[in-house]
């Protein structure tokens, strides 16, 4: 990335931190306070995270009888949220590679339950039709050329794009531009690009319905700079079991499968609200819920 986009990149993302930060910190203490019936969660807006938080708040309010209140933030936040108190948990923490900068910085005042979903991944994503296989063949003129040498990301901040950062640099692709967009907007580059059978590269994960709706393959990664598959953990700030200790038993409880996640997201992708679909899940999965809620008077 050259000097210009690179400023850019840092100015927006530390713009967004502060934004975030001022939000986060704004927030009542209600939920630190022994007995409390609210229940803050921190999310970055993924659509991975989207269906996981959202069925989470369904069974908070609908099996625990909590006042869920949502902070939608970028990754940076969300750790710094969770980790000083004014956020209760987040399911979204992709270890041990994506998030690991954030768990370096804050690790030491969370308190991390376990992962809620395995076989996580990330890396350069594109469409099956292009000839591209490796991420080293993106130096090719010819297919640098048809992409116009852009990648098209998602939010400043996010751990994948960091990553990406890396790649440009390993990999010598010095005449891309990573491209600062977010989870919604990449996804309709990468639909749009699709439907009319044109080349495209993206920053993409899985889980997600944008595999489940094209035919997708991730560029191998000889240098692994993406690391390999991950996992999505719960993490609660320091004190959760003392103050709500039924809500901390739910989020350590919580764990479910790539397939459950892609039915939510697909649900929201094809027209319902989080909530609707969230609420339906739940609904159409009760021995699941039974499980997570397992102990909890």
């Amino acid at each position: 990335m050259n000097k210009r986009n690179r400023r850019k990149f840092m100015s927006t993302a530390m713009l967004g931190l502060l934004l975030a930060a001022v939000m986060l910190s704004g927030c009542s203490s209600s939920s630190s306070k022994s007995g409390s019936q609210t229940v803050k969660l921190a999310y970055v807006a993924w659509d991975s995270e989207i269906a996981s938080t959202y069925v989470v708040k369904e069974v908070l309010e609908s099996k625990l009888n909590k006042t869920v209140e949502l902070l939608q933030v970028d990754a940076g936040p969300m750790f710094a949220g969770v980790a000083g108190g004014s956020a209760d948990a987040m399911v979204a923490a992709w270890l041990p590679s994506t998030h690991a900068s954030y768990m370096e910085k804050y690790g030491k005042d969370l308190e991390d339950l376990g992962a809620n979903l395995d076989g996580t991944k990330i890396g350069l994503t594109v469409p099956a039709y292009m000839k591209a296989d490796s991420i080293e063949d993106l130096n090719d003129k010819a297919i640098a050329d048809s992409l116009d040498h852009k990648i098209i990301g998602i939010e400043p901040g996010a751990g994948i794009m960091s990553a990406t950062e890396k790649a440009l640099a390993d990999y010598k692709l010095d005449g891309y531009t990573l491209v600062e967009s977010s989870s919604a907007a990449m996804a309709q580059e990468l639909q749009k690009a699709y439907d009319a059978n044109k080349p495209i590269v993206v920053t993409g994960w899985t889980p997600h319905w944008m595999f489940a709706s094209m035919d997708l393959k991730y560029l191998k990664d000889p240098k692994g700079v993406y690391g390999g598959d991950e996992q999505i953990h719960t993490l609660a700030r320091k004190g959760l079991n003392d103050d709500q200790p039924d809500v901390h038993k739910f989020l350590d409880q919580f764990q479910w499968t790539p397939d459950d996640m892609a039915k939510v997201m697909i649900a929201i992708q094809g027209g319902q609200s989080p909530e609707e679909a969230a609420k339906a899940w739940v609904e159409a999965n009760p021995d699941k819920v039974k499980e997570w809620t397992k102990g909890i008077e």
